[in-house]
Parts: structure tokens; C-alpha cells; sequence
């Protein structure tokens, strides 16, 4: 096999400072636990931007007298400044540490959002919505990045793990607590909240302790450093990782695109159903996501986990379109979310890892291929017979996804993702 190519900007770059033993804590115990919580936050805060305001999305038309598709490019606008956040701040967060990159940018989404509170029209709201998408950017592919810069094997798959579980909760509870917001505060409130949050994710960065040493920062030219892009793509390792958690997203955006469809058009649930389906099967996602940590070797986990991905896709496959029946495809679901969670889990950690010399760079590939899969998906589903249409998507994805895995499977394993015997 050949030897995968990487930056030879970033060769030399010291390794001293990470940690790979899961019994040591460098700043102290209580400063691990700070450390866990506050990334949640941080990656909690980057599902919230975009979906907790969704439930407004109605109001907010009969506000700024606009039509129904001008209100969701909001929508569009924030993920298309989250997706070029991203793609800008990895590699200058190289360069310049994390923390002062963190600070800014949420600084940015603080004001971008207040901002975009007192908007006189929906145009001066979707520019508003654009530079909150690059404030918020920061919080998103750091909450990944940070663990990298300072563990790896084992220990950093228990961060990504935490990580994952909160992104499989984040999704699915910030429409309910958006929904909420916007019954008692309206819209305007929603945004309130994101600047209040994201408020205190800014006092609480004061305690976070710069995660990337000086000695270990990218030493060339601010320019040159967006040129990692390059050595990341071919690193042939790195993007086998990288395409197997975009493809199994991809699955999951299919999922969650045509789900409100299926549950409240065909099958005729109410909103609020809706909405306790989507967290009770969000808590297998997280379940998943700890199950990985299970394995001798995690990539194991994501091999297997892609099985239950792919098997649990048919049965709902046949669950739509031969019987028809809710319950059968709810119950199949809960398999497929649990198989998606060890995927995330796994290939993030094993991203990471593998992209640790430009971390930054590494974390906003890992970040920008979601949207990729999901801008491209999502409409598919929603192609003539939804049922219909879903279940070619998510099969097709499915498919792809386990040769992604069985690819990973295959490579040989980092000693340090060994699990450790009893």
C-alpha cells in the first residue's frame, strides 16, 4: 500500500504534548470535566443555530410579508456561512491557536444575531443569517478539533464519543425547544436565546486553556496555510474516514428530511408525536456512539455498525413499501440510528486522528462533507412518492456506506486505538 500524503509543512510538527493514556489528565481532573462540557456546548451551540429557530419559520413569514421558500433560505444562508466558516477558520486556527479563533468568531454570531433581531426586512435578515453561520462555524469544527489537539487512540475516541451522543440529541431536541421558544416569545425570542447561549459560551472560553502549543502551529506564511487542503484530500486514509461518516450522514439527513413527511402526512402523527419519535430515536444514536467504544479496534465498530446500518435499511425498505406499517418501521428504525452512532463516533475519532498534524483543516473537510451529502440529498427524497423516493436514497447510501466501512476495516489498525485487554 502506498504511503498517504501529508503536508510536508506540518512533518515536523511536535507530538509531545498529546495524550494517549486514558489515565492521565493533563490540567487536572476537574479541568477534564470542564473540558468535556464545555465542548458539548460548543457542539450542541452549532445544531442549535440552524434548527432550534425551524418551528418560527411560519411566523416569520407573516412578519416580513415574505413567501414560504424566500424564509427558508435563512436556512440555506446559515449553512452555506457555516460550511465557508469552516473552511476559512481550520486552517488560520492553525496558524493562530484555537481559543482566539473560538472567542472572535462567537463574538461575530453574538452580534450578527442581535442584529438580525431588529431587521427591517427578510434580506437584511438573510445577510444577518450568513455572517451568524460564520460566527457560529468556530464552535462547530472545533468542538472536534480540540480533543485532537490534545488526545489520541483511545482517549480521544472517548471525547468523540461524548461528542457524538450530544450530536445525535442536538438535532432532535432543538426544534422542540425552538417550538417552545416560539409559542411563548415568538421568533425574535428563539434568537434571544442563541445570543444568550452563545454569550456565555464566550465567558466560559476564558477558562479554556489554549489547546494547540505555539511549537505545534502551522509556521509559515497565513496564506500557505490553506495549502494542507491539498495533503489532507490526498491523504488516502484521512478521506476514507472522511467519506465514510459523509455517506452514513447522508443517510441520516435522508432520514430526517423525508421523516416529517412520512410520520405526519402518510401515517398521520401530530407535530408533537413527531417530535417525541425523533428524540426517543435520538437517544440510539447516542447509545451507538458509546457502543463503538466497545470494540478492541473501534474501526471494528464502525464495520459492524454499518452492517446494522444496511440490514436495518431493507427491513424499513420492506416495512414501507410491502406492509405499510408505522410501528414496524419505527421499531426497524431504532437499529439504523444505533448503527449511524457507531459510524460517527468512529469516524470521527478515526478523522482525527489520522488528520491530526493540521487538525484545524482536517476538522472543516470532516464538517463541510455533512453538507455536502445533506444539501444533496435532502431534496432527493422529496421526488415524486416520498416512500418511494426515500427508500432508493437511503438504500443506495446505505450500500455505499458499508463499502466505505469495509475499506476502513481493512487498513491497518493505530496500536493506540487498541483497546486495552482486562
Amino acid at each position: 500500500m502506498p504511503q498517504d500524503t501529508i503536508n510536508s509543512a506540518s512533518i515536523n510538527k511536535p507530538t509531545s504534548h498529546i495524550i494517549t493514556d486514558t489515565t492521565k489528565y493533563p490540567n487536572g481532573h476537574s479541568y477534564y470535566i470542564f473540558l468535556i462540557i464545555y465542548l458539548v456546548g460548543l457542539s450542541a451551540f452549532g445544531s442549535f443555530v440552524n434548527d432550534m429557530y425551524i418551528p418560527s419559520l411560519p411566523e416569520m413569514t407573516h412578519y416580513f410579508r415574505c413567501s414560504i421558500p424566500t424564509v427558508q433560505l435563512g436556512l440555506t444562508f446559515g449553512m452555506i456561512g457555516l460550511g465557508l466558516g469552516q473552511v476559512v477558520l481550520g486552517p488560520v486556527s492553525d496558524k493562530y491557536g484555537r481559543k482566539p479563533v473560538l472567542r472572535v468568531s462567537i463574538a461575530i454570531f453574538v452580534v450578527a444575531a442581535i442584529v438580525g433581531i431588529f431587521s427591517p426586512d427578510i434580506h437584511f435578515f438573510l445577510w444577518c443569517r450568513l455572517v451568524q453561520g460564520l460566527g457560529a462555524s468556530a464552535a462547530y469544527f472545533l468542538a472536534r478539533t480540540i480533543p485532537a489537539d490534545i488526545y489520541a487512540g483511545r482517549m480521544l475516541a472517548q471525547f468523540m464519543a461524548v461528542i457524538g451522543a450530544i450530536n445525535g440529541f442536538a438535532p432532535a431536541s432543538a426544534p422542540v425547544i425552538g417550538g417552545i421558544l416560539a409559542h411563548t416569545t415568538g421568533w425574535k425570542g428563539v434568537f434571544w436565546v442563541l445570543a444568550g447561549f452563545a454569550t456565555l459560551m464566550w465567558i466560559l472560553s476564558f477558562k479554556l486553556k489554549e489547546s494547540l502549543p505555539q511549537n505545534a502551529r502551522f509556521n509559515g506564511k497565513l496564506i500557505d496555510s490553506f495549502k494542507e487542503y491539498r495533503g489532507l484530500i490526498r491523504n488516502r486514509r484521512f478521506m476514507t474516514h472522511v467519506m465514510l461518516k459523509g455517506t452514513s450522514l447522508g443517510v441520516l439527513f435522508s432520514y430526517v428530511s423525508a421523516s416529517p413527511f412520512i410520520f405526519q402526512d402518510h401515517f398521520g402523527w401530530s407535530a408533537m408525536s413527531y417530535g417525541f419519535f425523533m428524540g426517543f430515536n435520538a437517544a440510539f444514536i447516542a447509545l451507538g456512539s458509546i457502543l463503538a467504544l466497545k470494540f478492541k479496534y473501534i474501526k471494528k465498530g464502525a464495520y459492524i455498525g454499518a452492517w446494522i446500518l444496511l440490514l436495518s435499511t431493507v427491513g424499513i425498505i420492506i416495512a414501507l413499501n410491502i406492509f405499510n406499517s408505522f410501528w414496524m418501521t419505527e421499531v426497524i428504525l431504532l437499529p439504523m440510528v444505533l448503527g449511524m452512532g457507531m459510524i460517527f463516533t468512529v469516524a470521527n475519532t478515526l478523522a482525527m486522528n489520522e488528520g491530526r498534524e493540521n487538525a484545524g483543516g482536517a476538522s472543516a473537510i470532516l464538517g463541510v462533507m455533512g453538507y455536502v451529502f445533506g444539501a444533496t440529498l435532502a431534496p432527493l427524497v422529496g421526488i415524486g412518492n416520498i416512500i418511494h423516493s426515500t427508500s432508493i436514497v437511503i438504500g443506495i447510501m446505505s450500500i455505499i456506506t458499508l463499502i466505505f466501512a469495509y475499506i476502513s476495516n481493512k487498513m491497518t489498525p493505530d496500536p493506540n486505538m487498541q483497546k486495552d485487554n482486562d
